[in-house]
């Protein structure tokens, strides 16, 4: 009874959503194969010899590659138990279940794809059955073998130096309510800790394969600092070169500011950080819990212990208008803050899918559309048709930068001219004065909001 993980996209990470569950399916006994699609072939063979196939959708844009993949799947092998697990699998099984699959699955999901296995094994048919599972695992080390080597993946940036990046978790879920976020449909305020152990193997494990940098993939890294310190420490007095970075929200790094001078002592070089927005009543509808003036606070936080920003936006709402967006411009200069953020995180829209809190609103239930299965969420359009033109034009001039080469001081320069073409001229930084660039991950893609176009689903494909 073989068993197929397949992986559609994971931000430019060797999938741990494949390796955790590999681990969990060899340790029973099932042979596994595991193909991420984004960077290595996946043939009609491969599922046809498969009993068990199971896609990773953690996200929308691998919720949109699954949903094109599974009618051949399906066709490829007509009798194989297909189901799709993560974040997005529950809150879109309608759909999922039409195209293919046969349940959906999300929460911690190794034991249950291992029971699923185990009755595929004994002859039996599993239950199709969609379900959530938050029960507390004891999470074995992740099998990385037969994924595509971490040269295939992003890389982290400093200056002249490039570094081979692992990627790993210490937590799941996270035990905040933002209304915007799809982790909360599934874990609704919990998290779930993965053993010490474990993550200190899976790091070993990386670095024996190149890694020299880590990313954490935790929704916020400091949902648990009891937790997360000792791991940096036994991380950093076993591989003491090794760097790292890390997701925190801004008002984590207010509360917990007397930690980061043990982050950056252990090889913390980096954090990304969802801001979203710089105006508060935006902020409060998102359900952020920090302001404006709370992002100036932790931006002199990150920078007084030599740690770099990498900001995340959501450029694009219902509620934002041209001066809005002209603000948000003009408020990433004076923080200076132009290299921290990527060129693609000024066109980003709001993205309102299955399960999402913002539908609490009700003046968002009365500007949202009904659900489109095709695009996986509540379409809205701007009271402003301008503010939708001008988004569509960041995105593409976004995409020309990444394939010029364009600085993000020259990007922003052309941003502020675009802006100027589209919703007429206005206000501007006096000066933009030079800085050097900060550490950075060659995949610009972060956090849980992610661009709304053809061309990236088009490349993974």
């Amino acid at each position: 009874m073989n068993v197929l993980l397949i992986s559609t996209y994971e931000l430019g990470h060797q999938p741990l959503s494949l390796a955790s569950p590999a681990a969990w399916l060899r340790r029973a006994g099932a042979a596994v194969t595991c193909v991420d699609a984004s960077v290595s072939p996946l043939t009609a063979a491969m599922a046809a010899e498969a009993g068990l196939i199971a896609i990773s959708v953690p996200m929308h844009t691998a919720t949109r590659l699954a949903l094109e993949l599974l009618p051949r799947l399906r066709a490829a092998a007509p009798n194989a138990f297909i189901v799709c697990y993560g974040l997005y699998a529950p809150l879109n099984a309608a759909m999922l279940r039409a195209a293919g699959a046969d349940c959906c699955l999300g929460g911690e999901v190794e034991e249950l794809l291992t029971t699923i296995w185990q009755r595929l094994a004994a002859g039996e048919r599993p239950p199709a059955v969609d379900a959530i599972a938050l029960n507390r695992l004891d999470l074995v080390p992740p099998d990385r073998s037969g994924l595509p080597p971490l040269n295939r993946y992003a890389t982290l940036i400093n200056g002249a130096e490039t570094r081979l990046a692992g990627y790993t978790e210490t937590t799941r879920g996270c035990k905040h309510l933002c209304r915007h976020c799809p982790v909360v449909p599934v874990y609704n305020g919990r998290f779930r800790v993965v053993p010490r152990e474990t993550v200190l193997a899976d790091i070993r494990d990386q670095v024996a394969a190149g890694a020299r940098h880590i990313t954490f993939g935790d929704p916020d890294f400091l949902n648990g600092p009891g937790h997360v310190l000792p791991i940096v420490r036994a991380m950093h007095a076993e591989f003491p070169d090794l760097t790292y970075d890390v997701t925190i929200k801004v008002e984590h790094i207010l509360r917990y500011a007397h930690l980061l001078p043990e982050l950056r002592a252990t090889g913390c070089i980096m954090a990304v950080s969802a801001v979203e927005v710089l105006d508060d009543e935006i902020l409060a509808r998102f359900a952020k819990r920090h302001t404006r003036a709370d992002v100036v606070r932790a931006v002199a936080l990150l920078r007084a212990n030599d740690i770099a920003l990498n900001a995340t936006f959501v450029a694009f709402t219902p509620w934002t208008t041209r001066q809005i967006y002209r603000d948000l411009l003009l408020g990433i200069a004076e923080l200076g803050l132009i290299e921290s953020v990527a060129p693609v995180q000024y066109g980003l829209r709001l993205l309102i899918p299955a399960g999402s809190r913002l539908l609490e609103l009700p003046d968002v239930r009365g500007l949202v559309g009904p659900f489109d299965p095709a695009g996986l969420v509540y379409p809205w359009r701007h009271p402003d048709p301008t503010m939708d033109t001008l988004q569509q034009a960041v995105l593409e001039l976004a995409q020309c930068g990444d394939h010029c080469g364009m600085s993000r001081t020259a990007f922003y320069q052309r941003l502020l001219d675009l802006c100027d073409q589209v919703i007429g001229p206005g206000p501007r930084p006096a000066t933009l004065p030079p800085s050097p660039p900060i550490p950075r991950l060659s995949e610009p893609w972060y956090c849980c909001a992610e661009p709304n176009n053809q061309q990236l689903a088009a490349r993974y494909l």
